[in-house]
């Protein structure tokens, strides 16, 4: 009844068209060696095996794919059985980790329609919840009914790559030529499914540049808020994987304008709507879909302080004006920042730790007395925290000065450093005071001076 639903719900052509080589020109010295043996072996032993998804997406757009996905007919048991170095992974749904010289290909059973009939499940506990968000995902089904489970028809191909062709099941390879992102079904009831899917069609429309079908895009705002209910873990990896795109600029430009941003990065909505905050913030992302392009490493720690600043700055600024010291004020501003934020999105404490280290050191800067300067070079987080200072500089946020200072001072000598020192002063931050030592008796009066 269940796969008869289906049917109806997506249409009766389960025909693909069959895109062969001489059309789609996928090389298959870009297949990567590891995914071609798995699927090789795996229809050795009479089980269909394809490269699936995103992997099919990039090769067709002319791009590197970051990795090789395999779906298969087997049976994750079958699957491990077949291949001496593989495991079974998951929960919701079972996938195979399957490992080929240095690589892991994960491998997946073509998925049907949710439903507990199938795989002997209480058909009493229901599959879906208020919202109508699936639950239970672990029914396996068959080819034409992975493709239809998908989301997007440019991520419901198959590539072969033993017979060198793509099947094509919703003219995925269309909506490509047209740069078109088409959901498979009925949009609305896919979003209530799984939220998340409205992220993804975000991000994909980011990446590859290419607009979104009315259609799809329609009910967008209007289930918006249906994100309140995906575990905050998933919305956390699906945010990342739009940050570290090498397209996040555009990505969060396009999450604001779909009104996605305010489920995820609750604090960025205040943000945004500053005219300095905003342009803090979209330097920041620019820097760092410029470090992807060009190979670079991200520091997702640095990409998160960055996102939140502005939060912590005002927040900070409001504890001193109710008499907190400097820095007390500025980790009493760290913690409320990162706690209304917790609620929204499960940023690892890892990437916490890093943040707020970023965060304590900018208090620092403004120290140039004195042996603090030289201290603060010592840093292990010196330099990203420098990086962090110069975005403030170029955002407006503050002086250019200080950064040239600081980039000057860090590039010289020992010897040059002491002569760029500005003059302590009394009400300087780095006021030198006396203390009294203890002394034995009839021994002279000492005192030794030290920095605050």
């Amino acid at each position: 009844m269940i796969r008869k639903f289906f049917g109806k719900l997506f249409g009766k052509n389960t025909q693909p068209k069959i895109i062969a080589f001489k059309t789609h020109r996928i090389s298959p010295a870009r297949i990567s060696p590891a995914a071609q043996k798995v699927c090789e072996t795996l229809q050795e032993h009479g089980f269909a095996a394809y490269v699936v998804g995103g992997a099919v997406r990039d090769l067709l757009l002319g791009r590197e794919p970051k990795d090789f996905d395999v779906a298969t007919g087997a049976r994750p048991e079958q699957v491990r059985g077949i291949f001496r170095r593989s495991r079974i992974i998951g929960r919701r749904f079972r996938l195979v980790h399957v490992m080929i010289g240095a690589e892991t290909i994960e491998v997946s059973t073509f998925r049907g329609p949710s439903g507990a009939a199938d795989e002997g499940v209480d058909s009493a506990q229901s599959s879906t919840d208020e919202h109508g968000r699936i639950l239970r995902d672990n029914v396996f089904g068959t080819v034409e009914e992975d493709a239809r489970r998908r989301d997007l028809t440019i991520n419901a191909m198959f590539y072969d790559p033993v017979r060198q062709e793509v099947l094509d099941y919703h003219d995925g390879v269309a909506d490509i030529k047209a740069r078109r992102l088409r959901m498979i079904g009925d949009p609305a009831q896919r979003y209530r499914e799984d939220p998340i899917r409205m992220v993804r069609v975000v991000r994909f429309a980011a990446v590859c540049n290419f607009e979104i079908e009315p259609r799809a895009r329609k009910p967008i705002r209007t289930l918006a808020n249906l994100l309140q209910n995906v575990p905050k873990e998933r919305v956390f990896d699906e945010i990342m994987k739009l940050l570290l795109s090498g397209n996040a600029a555009e990505g969060v430009r396009r999450l604001r304008k779909e009104g996605l941003h305010h489920g995820m990065l609750p604090l960025l909505d205040v943000i945004l709507e500053q005219p300095l905050g905003e342009r803090f913030v979209m330097l920041a992302l620019a820097n760092t879909d410029k470090r992807i392009n060009e190979g670079k490493t991200v520091s997702p720690g640095f990409l998160f302080a960055s996102l939140l600043w502005h939060e912590v700055l005002a927040a900070w600024k409001q504890a001193q004006a109710r008499g907190m010291h400097l820095m007390p004020a500025l980790f009493d501003a760290m913690d409320q920042v990162l706690q209304v934020q917790s609620e929204k999105l499960a940023i690892p404490r890892r990437f916490g730790g890093d943040m707020k280290e970023i965060w304590a050191l900018q208090a620092r800067f403004a120290n140039r007395t004195g042996r603090r300067p030289f201290q603060l070079l010592e840093h292990l987080k010196f330099r990203a925290a420098f990086d962090f200072l110069l975005l403030r500089c170029e955002s407006g946020e503050l002086d250019s000065e200080i950064g040239e200072w600081w980039e000057k001072f860090s590039h010289t000598d020992e010897a040059a450093r002491t002569t760029m020192l500005l003059k302590d002063t009394a009400s300087g931050p780095t006021k030198r005071r006396r203390r009294r030592r203890s002394r034995k008796p009839g021994a002279p009066e000492a005192a030794e001076s030290d920095e605050s």
